[in-house]
């Protein structure tokens, strides 16, 4: 007669399944085996822009406490869509992750009823993994030194000031907009395939002013290429704390970021989201990334999936309500 033998820990591990599955909580037993290969993170942007570092420097730490590779993917196109979409169509299994900037939640009003995907139904937040506030610079080929000045200026010269974005829906663009609604300065839009060319004809004064995160603004800033007018926070921030705030500059309760969103396709266990979320939260907080993140010019966030879901909703239905108050189209 054939022997069976159970170890304890198989005794242990099929216990552990069976309670959890007549518990009701199939997902957490699901968890336990996760991941079981290498976890996929799509950037839907080119190397080497926020998104792409973000992710980068968080894969690294993330593959380590998850015991698989993490891989970075990038899927440029579409303003996110591309990107967005092989993330949406994948197995909800954790094993695909997605980072997505503000245009995910700008194209839920730019594409309705054009996506491929639900920007909000068809995915299941992870963690706002953090935050970039955006800096407005200007051209130093316009006479003027301060967000006053520039903004008189534009008043002065109507149809002489333009401003760039790095794209059509971008937070950039749509910053700008809600700027000309609260000052009723008229400004023409020229949007670019991305930050450094807008960034190039800022510099060459083709160009008046642009939004964008501190990052790429700063090296510029200290080389006296382009001026530094206000970064759109509450309060000035370490990483800056000789660049005035746009409230400084007269502009009251003018906040707008850029962020970094982690999702999964929509149906992926709870158990597993929390745990991807705990992990980076972990991570972004710890001294040495945070340190890096804010030398960078973000801000540390690492919020859990129900703070990230509602602050999701939160900007779909900011930046939308700015989308239609301004007509912001896409050909």
């Amino acid at each position: 007669m054939s022997k069976i033998v159970i170890r304890q820990r198989d005794l242990s591990r099929r216990a552990v399944l069976a309670l959890g599955a007549l518990a009701g909580g199939a997902p957490a037993a699901w968890a336990m085996d996760y991941p079981t290969r290498p976890v996929r993170i799509i950037v839907p942007y080119t190397p080497g822009g926020t998104t792409d570092i973000a992710t980068r420097l968080v894969g690294e730490p993330l593959s380590k406490a998850l015991g698989q590779p993490v891989v970075v993917e990038n899927r440029p196109g579409a303003n996110s869509i591309v990107g967005a979409a092989a993330a949406a169509t994948s197995a909800p299994d954790g094993h695909t992750l997605v980072m997505v900037l503000p245009a995910h939640a700008a194209n839920a009003t730019l594409q309705a009823g054009k996506l491929p995907f639900d920007a909000l139904a068809g995915f299941a937040p992870v963690s706002l993994v953090v935050s970039a506030p955006l800096v407005l610079a200007g051209s130093k080929h316009i006479q003027a030194q301060t967000l006053r000045d520039y903004l008189d200026y534009a008043r002065r010269n109507p149809g002489k000031v333009n401003y760039g974005s790095s794209g059509i829906g971008a937070t950039a663009h749509l910053a700008m907009e809600l700027l000309k609604m609260r000052t009723g300065v008229q400004m023409e839009h020229i949007p670019y395939r991305g930050t450094q060319p807008a960034l190039q004809d800022l510099m060459a004064g083709n160009i008046g002013l642009m939004f964008d995160t501190l990052s790429p603004l700063k090296p510029q800033f200290e080389a006296g290429n382009v001026r530094p007018l206000g970064i759109a926070t509450a309060q000035r921030i370490a990483a800056a704390p000789d660049l005035p705030t746009v409230i400084e500059g007269g502009i009251e309760d003018f906040v707008a970021s850029s962020w970094c969103m982690l999702l999964a396709p929509a149906g992926t266990p709870p158990a597993i989201v929390d745990r991807i979320a705990t992990e980076v939260g972990r991570i972004v907080r710890e001294p040495a990334m945070s340190a890096k993140l804010q030398e960078l010019g973000f801000v540390v966030e690492g919020r859990p999936p129900a703070e990230t879901g509602a602050f999701l909703r939160a900007e779909v239905e900011r930046w939308g309500s700015v989308i239609r108050a301004a007509n912001v189209t896409v050909e």
